[in-house]
């Protein structure tokens, strides 16, 4: 039997396919946006080199997928999202999100006054929870699912509603702990941005998602329930997710093997931008990062 992805190795390996290393793992863990999509259409292969690692079957072992994914939403909206950006039901056996985890702590605190910061359309998240949605000046916590316009918006338009809170003490909820995504081709602000300034200025925030162990804690459940019984081993586990902060370092701290593709949120750091572009040598580029992967992949290709 091979073994998994070697750990803490100084040359990264650099991986043209999944096909390579995916007889080594029974469980993928795989993030959404910069991975399997870039927020308008699905990412060519991607499905298919899921769908593949399902369908494996040589040695007799249940392979699955599970998307883990920081969107502010529940995982039913986000898998109408998918069907929609062309993603194959087809790839995966579950999804679990940033927003799942977020509605299990509001209903920690039954009949609580809420305050929302965040666009109208991730308001799902709040659905047949036992609270009050209420203004700034009247909530008991707040909940940030991201900047009402991330077009033109940036944390620095928070600071004087984030000064408020903070004089009040009132929590905070970061439904979405990215601090960026990648949407055609160009990086849009998220919830964690609001939450990193909020800390700065001593707010409690309570994140939900990636890179925190809650979110890995309850996708090996997810795992677990799907098999019938428990998770598999962690060195059969491989994380797979276009971000340093969120996906590698979340993934590498709990122990699980991880993939980094580079034609995501990095893509520009890398030099793979343009659709030409091909990915180089990045043991330069990742020698300065804080956090390193187990390998490295273009995109996420069979």
């Amino acid at each position: 039997m091979s073994e998994p992805i070697a750990r803490a190795t100084t040359q990264i390996p650099t991986l043209n396919g999944l096909s390579a290393v995916a007889d080594r793992y029974d469980l993928i863990l795989c993030d959404v946006w910069g991975v399997l999509h870039d927020g308008t259409r699905a990412h060519e292969g991607a499905g298919d080199a899921l769908i593949r690692f399902r369908n494996l079957n040589e040695d007799g072992r249940r392979r699955r997928v599970i998307l883990v994914s920081n969107a502010p939403r529940p995982w039913a909206g986000v898998q109408v999202i998918l069907d929609g950006y062309g993603v194959p039901r087809e790839a995966y056996d579950a999804i679990l999100t940033s927003g799942d985890l977020t509605r299990r702590l509001i209903a920690e605190h039954p009949g609580e006054r809420i305050h929302h910061l965040g666009p109208e359309r991730d308001a799902t998240i709040f659905d047949r929870l036992d609270i009050r949605l209420v203004g700034e000046a009247q909530a008991d916590r707040v909940v940030c699912t991201g900047l009402f316009d991330d077009t033109c918006e940036t944390a620095e338009d928070y600071r004087e509603t984030l000064a408020g809170f903070r004089v009040r003490q009132v929590p905070m909820i970061c439904a979405n702990p990215d601090l960026v995504v990648e949407r055609e081709k160009k990086l849009i602000p998220c919830a964690g941005l609001i939450a990193q300034a909020y800390a700065e200025i001593g707010g409690a925030v309570t994140y939900a998602g990636k890179p925190y162990r809650p979110v890995y804690e309850a996708a090996l459940a997810m795992a677990g329930d799907l098999n019938g019984g428990s998770a598999p081993d962690i060195t059969r586990i491989l994380a797979v997710g276009d971000a340093l902060r969120t996906d590698i370092a979340g993934a590498a701290a709990y122990g699980i093997p991880n993939l980094l593709v580079a034609r995501g949120i990095h893509a520009e750091e890398l030099g793979v931008v343009a659709d030409h572009d091909t990915l180089g040598d990045v043991a330069e580029w990742l020698a300065g990062q804080d956090v390193r992967p187990d390998a490295v992949i273009e995109r996420l290709v069979w």
